[in-house]
């Protein structure tokens, strides 16, 4: 059950509140004094906090409340805090809000603004918990991995990623072809690595080749070699791709793009494990783990005819799909920080904006964006302007986004209280901060 602690000096007060709150199913407890509340707190699982400014008799300067405030926040950051005051000690309340309590009321109260508060502020605080047990959930999960896996200096914070690496270690260990799809950017080869990082085969080599980066007519010769006087330009012998990675696994990344003639050697060689090289006879053997990448789609290329059928199924016994950037937004700010090394920080509003971007470009995308930042920055300090991105319209904007003029008007209401001009426009009071940030406004 949802609980609540009162704590005021007059019996009253609590009486009234402890009455009004049991009413709709939440548990009340109460304290006459500052001490007495500490007590509670520290045996009681209290989810808010509603408190008088002053306890002495014939006290009215708030500094009572101001203190006892700063020793709730000093035992539990996270709890939220409503203020009872008078109008004599309302400036103390309104430093203690921007101080970081959720909201304060005037005595007398009202019943049904006083209920509202409550229940918005529980509501939040219940969805702040589960979002805080999911995180705890998935911080287990990440430790556990990395307690049996070697999963080298990645980040990863997303669930969407998490359930990548499970897949990816849970399959390193046997031989079968994994085939890693996903957009370009994305870090198909590092996913590839990992797997070869956990294989039976990780202390032979692991060589990568991008189909996509030769020409047709050399693909073959970089998988399989070729002999002196294969073709024009072999003036000597060359080993390919499959005897270098002879003993441990070949990265084949846009496998997409391979030509037909070298879809059928490289199915030869996935059912025999032997090749010629160009221009001999004679057949090798090589015993290679193979993890090939895409971002096309093989199935529409085989309905096509231009990738076989036959080689689709060979590679893809088991395939990692991993997502773009825009489907992992938790792993955006982590990824940032990680390619800034402390070379710089990110202002709240430039945080925002990483966070809003579509990122077409994936993480390979980010890394530079933060890259140019660092170098164009000063003192340190990357804003919106460093970034050279642009928020989605769709994020930036949408249907529910508060304009200028609204955070404005509601700031005007609130007369400049932050948390109640935050629960006018239905946002958090760091959700608020940011808009302000974002459209130029002080905090103050």
């Amino acid at each position: 059950m949802r609980s609540v602690l009162i704590i005021d000096d007059h019996p009253g007060i609590c009486e009234a509140l402890a009455l009004l709150l049991s009413l709709h199913d939440i548990r009340p407890l109460v304290a006459s004094s500052p001490d007495e509340a500490l007590a509670l707190l520290a045996t009681q699982p209290v989810d808010l906090v509603i408190q008088d400014m002053n306890f002495s008799a014939d006290t009215t300067s708030g500094l009572e409340g101001a203190a006892l405030f700063h020793r709730l926040r000093a035992l539990q950051p996270d709890l939220p805090v409503i203020l009872l005051t008078a109008w004599t000690n309302l400036e103390h309340a309104v430093a203690l809000v921007k101080a970081g309590a959720a909201d304060y009321l005037a005595k007398p109260w009202d019943d049904a603004k006083l209920l509202a508060t409550v229940e918005n502020l529980l509501e939040l605080g219940e969805a702040g918990r589960t979002l805080q047990r999911h995180q705890q959930a998935r911080r287990q999960r990440m430790q556990a991995l990395r307690q049996r896996f070697e999963l080298g200096d990645g980040v990863f914070e997303s669930e969407a990623m998490l359930a990548v690496l499970e897949l990816a270690c849970q399959v390193a260990r046997s031989s079968l072809p994994v085939l890693v799809t996903g957009p370009n950017g994305s870090g198909k080869e590092r996913i590839a690595a990992l797997v070869h990082a956990n294989s039976a085969v990780r202390s032979g080599p692991f060589v990568a080749l991008n189909c996509g980066a030769l020409p047709a007519e050399l693909i073959e010769a970089e998988l399989f070699g070729a002999e002196s006087g294969a073709f024009t330009s072999a003036q000597r012998a060359r080993e390919g791709r499959f005897e270098a990675a002879d003993g441990g696994t070949l990265f084949l990344d846009e496998i997409g793009t391979l030509p037909l003639a070298g879809q059928v050697k490289l199915l030869r060689v996935l059912e025999t494990g032997r090749f010629e090289r160009l221009g001999s006879s004679r057949s090798r053997d090589a015993q290679v783990r193979v993890i090939s990448a895409t971002n096309a789609d093989l199935k529409a290329m085989v309905a096509a005819g231009t990738f076989r059928e036959d080689l689709y199924y060979r590679l893809n016994v088991v395939e990692i799909r991993l997502p773009s950037l825009a489907e992992r937004r938790d792993d955006i700010l982590p990824l940032a920080q990680h390619f800034l090394q402390g070379r710089a920080r990110l202002t709240e509003a430039a945080r925002e904006l990483l966070l809003a971007h579509t990122w077409p470009g994936n993480v390979r995308q980010l890394g530079n964006v933060m890259a140019r930042a660092a170098l164009l920055c000063e003192g340190g300090l990357i804003t919106p302007a460093q970034l050279g991105i642009e928020a989605a319209p769709s994020a930036s904007r949408s249907l529910d986004e508060p304009s200028r003029d609204a955070v404005l008007a509601a700031l005007a209401q609130a007369d400049g209280v932050v948390s109640r001009a935050a629960q006018q426009l239905g946002l958090s009071r760091q959700a608020l901060y940011r808009r302000m940030d974002r459209y130029g406004l002080p905090r103050e």
